[in-house]
């Protein structure tokens, strides 16, 4: 089998709720994953109308080692379910089982807003590895951090979850300037041009 893809080892797969309610959560889970130093992707960063959006699911899946499932929304739209986090969870740890060679070769953490709700609706992923944010960002970038610290190839320790978040808050509230330095206006951002700005801020930053 072919080897990995360049970066396969540092990219992180992120399969979390897109909802205005909770795009704080997801962007601190995307800062955290590049201040410590892994590359971010998910779903919002593929625009191919002529791709059907579950093969662009199962693509970001395949070329990623590790991945972040945050399932903390898994409520009724209306008289519906929303499974899409809980879908895309089993498309991951499918692809561990069954996959061949390095694609086979990843790891995953599993959030939740808190412990054991996870089991009145996906019983079969007991024994997993399920870290809790209680809905806050601040504690979705610490249990983010910490699981990639086991992860990390560096020597070095990546840097500790309060360093990291009061790097978030500072990104944050420098953001409309650098989004208009770009060109760009900050709550337009795409989630690329986002994960691009917050990059280069980081490389002066972060050793």
């Amino acid at each position: 089998m072919a080897r990995a893809p360049k970066g396969y080892y540092k990219s992180v797969f992120i399969n979390a709720p897109f909802t205005p309610d909770r795009a704080e959560l997801f962007n601190a889970m995307v800062f955290t994953v590049q201040a410590a130093g892994f590359a971010p992707h998910c779903a919002r960063e593929l625009d191919n109308a002529g791709q059907v959006r579950l093969d662009k699911i199962k693509d970001l899946i395949r070329t990623c080692h590790l991945g972040i499932h945050d399932i903390s929304f898994m409520a009724l739209d209306g008289d519906v379910p929303r499974f899409n986090m809980p879908f895309e969870l089993g498309l991951f740890l499918g692809a561990s089982a069954f996959g061949e060679g390095w694609v086979a070769r990843k790891a995953c953490t599993i959030l939740d807003a808190e412990a054991f709700r996870y089991q009145r609706a996906l019983s079969d992923i007991a024994g997993q590895d399920i870290r809790t944010h209680a809905l806050e960002a601040d504690q979705a970038s610490a249990q983010v951090r910490n699981w990639l610290s086991h992860h990390s190839r560096s020597k070095a320790p990546i840097l500790g979850a309060v360093p990291i978040w009061g790097l978030y808050q500072a990104f944050e509230a420098e953001l409309p300037e650098l989004a208009e330095a770009n060109g760009l206006i900050a709550d337009d951002l795409t989630f690329s041009e986002r994960r691009y700005i917050a990059g280069e801020w980081l490389r002066d930053r972060v050793p």
